[in-house]
C-alpha cells in the first residue's frame, strides 16, 4: 500500500512530467497540497523535499514552489544518508556513551547522526520530531520521553509511520506504537536486584522510582513482583514514587519520614546511579553511614558510581552496545531488511554500597 508521502511525492511528480504545470510555473501552496492529498504539513514538506533534491521543484524565498527544468542533467547526486537522534539527555550521564555507540557503527557505514535532546519533555520531543522531517533524515533512533504517560506526539510518530521512515526506539518503546526497540528487561533486573539484597539479609527495604518514564515503572514493579515471592516478609516493603521534575528536597523528606518509622529501612534501592548518589549524600548529611546503616544500590552502571565512595553496587547497562545495536538495526532498516527487537538482561555489579545485614 503506497503511503502518504509516495503518494504526494508522485502525484506532483507526475503532473509535472504530464505537463499539467509548465517549467517555472508555480506550484500550489502547501496549505493546498495539504487540503489536495489530505495530508500533514511535514509530508507535505518532505514530499517537495525531496523533489527539490530530485530538481523537479525550487523555491524562491517568499515566494512560493515553482517546477524546476527537470528535463535538464543535474547529475551530481548529494545523499547526506543523516541519521537523527533523539534522547532525553545528550551531554551527562549514561547518553554519551549511548550516542558513542551509534556513531561509532553508522560513521563506519557513511553516516552521520544530527543529535537532539528533549530533557524529557513531550514539548522537546515534538521539537525535535520536528525538525528532524523538517531536516529529511534517512531514519531515526529515538529514546521516548516521558514513555509511561499519554503522549501528545502520536500524530507526529504516526506520520512517520504512515511515511515508512526507517524509526528505532532505545531505552524504552510507547506500548502504542509498534516502532522495533533496543531496550533492557528493567522488571527481572530490579527483581534479582531485590533477591541479591534478600539474600543479604535485608528485609525492611525503601524503593524510589521515576514513574513517568517506562523504566521506572517496570523497575518499581521488579520490587513489588520480588516482595509478592517473599509474602511473610512483604508488610516490611515501602515505596516512593515521582516524577522527573519534582524537586529533590522533596524526595528527601518522604526519605526522611520513612527514616523514622519503627521498622526504619536496611536498604534503599533507587530508579538509577543518579538517584543513588544523591540519596548517599543526603544520607550522609544526616549522619547515617552507608553502607554500615543503609545499604544503597542503584541502576544503569554510571561510570562515576565506580570511584563514588562507597562505590555503587548497581545493575548493569549496555551503553555502548545498544548504540551499535541500535545503530546496526536502522541501517537493516535502511536496507529494507527484517529487525528483531533486543532486550538485554543485566547482570549486578556487585560493590561496596550493599552489605550483608548484620544480627539478622
Amino acid at each position: 500500500m503506497e503511503n502518504k508521502y509516495q503518494k504526494v511525492k508522485d502525484g506532483l511528480k507526475e503532473d509535472i512530467i504530464s505537463g499539467k504545470y509548465q517549467v517555472d510555473e508555480k506550484l500550489p501552496t502547501e496549505s493546498e497540497l495539504m487540503k489536495q492529498y489530505a495530508v500533514s504539513r511535514y509530508t507535505v514538506r518532505r514530499a517537495v523535499g525531496d523533489l527539490e533534491s530530485d530538481h523537479f521543484i525550487y523555491r524562491i524565498q517568499g515566494g512560493g514552489m515553482f517546477v524546476q527544468d527537470w528535463h535538464k542533467d543535474w547529475s551530481t547526486p548529494t545523499d547526506t544518508k543523516l541519521i537523527g537522534v533523539i534522547t532525553t539527555h545528550i551531554a551527562d550521564y549514561i547518553f554519551p556513551n549511548i550516542i558513542s555507540g551509534i556513531d561509532q557503527v553508522l560513521s563506519k557505514a557513511g553516516y552521520s547522526i544530527l543529535i537532539s535532546n528533549t530533557h524529557n519533555t513531550h514539548d522537546k520531543e515534538r521539537k525535535s520530531l520536528i525538525n528532524m522531517l523538517d531536516s529529511k533524515v534517512a531514519g531515526l533512533i529515538i529514546e521516548p520521553t516521558q514513555s509511561a504517560l499519554p503522549n501528545p506526539n502520536e500524530d507526529l510518530y504516526q506520520e512517520i509511520k504512515d511515511d515508512e521512515l526507517p524509526t528505532l526506539f532505545i531505552n524504552a518503546h510507547y506500548p502504542r506504537l509498534d516502532f522495533p526497540y533496543v531496550d533492557t528487561d528493567d522488571l527481572g533486573a530490579e527483581q534479582r536486584m531485590m533477591q541479591y539484597l534478600f539474600d543479604l539479609g535485608h528485609r525492611s527495604i525503601l524503593g524510589i522510582f521515576q514513574v513517568d518514564d517506562i523504566q521506572g515503572v517496570y523497575r518499581m514493579n521488579g520490587f513489588v513482583r520480588a516482595y509478592q515471592e517473599h509474602p511473610e516478609y512483604s508488610y516490611l516493603s515501602n515505596i516512593i514514587m515521582y516524577q522527573s521534575k519534582e524537586s529533590a528536597d522533596k524526595i528527601y523528606e518522604r526519605i526522611n519520614g520513612y527514616l523514622q518509622q519503627s521498622e526504619a529501612p536496611t536498604a534503599i534501592v533507587c530508579y538509577n546511579d543518579q538517584l543513588a548518589i544523591r540519596v548517599i549524600d543526603y544520607l550522609k548529611s544526616k549522619g547515617i553511614r552507608v553502607p554500615e546503616d543503609i545499604s544503597v544500590t542503584g541502576f544503569d552502571n554510571y561510570q562515576l558510581g565506580e570511584y563514588f565512595t562507597p562505590s555503587l553496587t548497581t545493575m548493569n547497562h549496555e551503553k555502548e552496545r545498544m548504540g551499535a545495536d541500535a545503530a546496526k538495526a536502522i541501517i537493516k532498516l535502511l536496507n529494507r531488511e527484517a529487525v528483531e527487537n533486543v532486550t538485554y538482561q543485566p547482570d549486578i555489579v556487585k560493590r561496596h554500597s550493599a552489605i550483608e545485614l548484620k544480627n539478622q
